[in-house]
């Protein structure tokens, strides 16, 4: 079975106590295959002066783990070059870049910077985001959850934001606390918690206060569901998916 079928057949139904809903078993936009689940998913803004984003993944033997317009990640060595971002150096969980000419100190896990943006990002970010396609039609956005990096996979078919429990130890999301909700899956019940998201952020649109469940099943990524979906109109061109900001 493969990871797609594997993580469709997991997720059935999510019950809490305000009914019943679509969850995340079904493709997003169905037929239209709008769910992502491939690694090479690449990232625009559509705005005229858009800056480059990058963002430090890992360190690991001098070498940075480098996510560039949330393209895959790839590693980069000392002195090499790839679409204008320049590795200088690291050192610790820290690396040094030169990106088009500006010099930059990253951290492993923070935000993505974005260099050569002339105006400034509205409140609460970008106003559209553009999303493209990998050979098999997928997306699946680079993305930070309450300004923590994860790998999202876009999916309508999820009502809420969804994640694991080791996502959510990761990004020091205390789930626990949340109301318990009733998970109906292929494999029977599971119990989740329901929690209240500070932010999710794609790009450079960023959402505040967004509804999600913590699931005790490992999940590869994390579903991007309408609770922040519904923020924006989408539109699919080809094998693009615009959002553009409602509220």
């Amino acid at each position: 079975m493969t990871e797609v079928h594997a993580l469709r057949a997991l997720f059935g139904i999510i019950q809490g106590a305000g009914g019943t809903s679509r969850g995340a078993a079904r493709p997003a936009m169905g037929r239209r295959r709008l769910g992502a689940l491939a690694v090479a998913a690449g990232l625009a803004l559509a705005t005229p002066a858009m800056g480059q984003q990058v963002a430090l993944s890992g360190v690991a033997g001098g070498k940075a783990l480098v996510n560039i317009d949330g393209a895959a990640p790839r590693f980069m060595t000392p002195g090499q070059t790839h679409q204008g971002v320049k590795l200088l150096s690291t050192q610790g969980d820290s690396a040094v870049f030169d990106i088009h000419g500006r010099r930059q100190v990253l951290q492993v896990g923070d935000a993505p910077v974005s260099v050569g943006r002339t105006p400034a990002a509205p409140e609460g970010g970008a106003q559209r985001v553009v999303l493209t396609a990998d050979a098999q039609g997928h997306f699946m956005p680079a993305g930070h959850i309450n300004g923590r990096a994860v790998q999202f996979m876009v999916d309508t078919g999820a009502t809420l934001v969804i994640l694991s429990e080791s996502d959510a130890r990761r990004i020091n999301l205390d789930h626990a606390k949340g109301r318990k909700v009733s998970v109906n899956t292929a494999n029977g019940t599971v119990v989740g918690h329901q929690v209240q998201l500070d932010s999710v952020r794609v790009g450079d649109a960023q959402v505040y206060g967004v509804a999600a469940i913590v699931l005790p099943q490992p999940m590869p990524y994390v579903l991007l569901g309408n609770s922040f979906l519904t923020r924006f109109q989408m539109q699919r061109t080809n094998d693009q998916l615009t959002l553009d900001r409602r509220f």
